[in-house]
């Protein structure tokens, strides 16, 4: 066989390379959507984050090179505008989600903390995801975030399980939907980032060390670590609704969160 022929036949090494992509991340201004937007830039594509607010002067640090939106999930009239706005690109992350324990309690008065976080978490990605649809370039994907909850309850959390089993169904069911366009969940474990920020330093710390000694990766988790896997399924064209836990082993283990 000539070496032009060997060539033909030798199979194409995998490629994460993004140049040339552009990518919307969801709440990508910090946390664990600022390290996919950090991600698929270093890939080579042009990042839009979009988040509730304007960022501050030191959060511009983290976000150089990368092109801003004001957005909240929660109006569906501003996402529309938004997405019309920013027309066609390749790939919609969506990481946005309610502040830790914004959710209530089942026993709570009223229903107004689950009602909100569905609304925010569950209805939010819904809506980011039909309006991002006509938007989206051939060969484009969507990926989702839950977490470690949405397979597997734990006391306190009840209005987050079934709101994260759900964006996992919604990505299945879109994935039939909207095919060609590829949607996928990434599944985080515990990330270390500042949406712990609201719970007390030393709780914090005492979770930390909890991660450290029980998952068997016996290392905390980084928002880099949810970046690699993003990259990996905008770029894998073979990988369509499924669920990728980056968790380090957390469901292999009893831990008390």
């Amino acid at each position: 066989m000539n070496p032009a022929a060997a060539e033909q036949k030798r199979p194409r090494a995998p490629s994460f390379d993004l140049t040339g992509k552009r990518v919307v991340v969801v709440g990508g201004k910090k946390g664990i959507g600022l390290g996919v937007a950090q991600a698929a830039h270093a890939m080579g594509a042009a990042v839009t984050v979009a988040s509730r607010r304007s960022v501050t002067d030191e959060e511009k640090l983290g976000l150089a090179g990368l092109d801003q939106v004001v957005l909240d999930i929660r109006d569906e009239t501003a996402v529309q505008a938004a997405f019309e706005a920013v027309g066609p690109f390749d790939h919609l992350v969506v990481t946005a989600g309610p502040a830790l324990g914004s959710w209530g309690s089942f026993m709570d008065p009223d229903m107004r903390g689950v009602r909100s976080y569905l609304e925010a978490k569950f209805l939010g990605t819904w809506s980011c995801a039909r309006h991002a649809a006509p938007q989206l370039r051939a060969g484009g994907s969507m990926i989702f975030l839950t977490g470690g909850t949405g397979a597997r309850a734990k006391l306190g959390l009840a209005a987050v399980t079934p709101t994260f089993a759900a964006v996992e169904s919604l990505s299945q069911s879109l994935a039939l939907e909207l095919a060609p366009i590829r949607v996928n969940t990434i599944r985080p474990g515990f990330i270390d980032t500042d949406f712990w920020d609201v719970l007390p330093a030393a709780t914090v710390e005492e979770l930390r060390v909890k991660v450290r000694a029980n998952f068997p990766a016996r290392r905390l988790g980084t928002a880099a670590d949810i970046g690699h896997a993003a990259v990996f399924l905008m770029t894998n064209p073979y990988v369509t609704g499924t669920v990728v836990e980056v968790s380090g082993g957390e469901l292999l283990v009893d831990w008390v969160f």
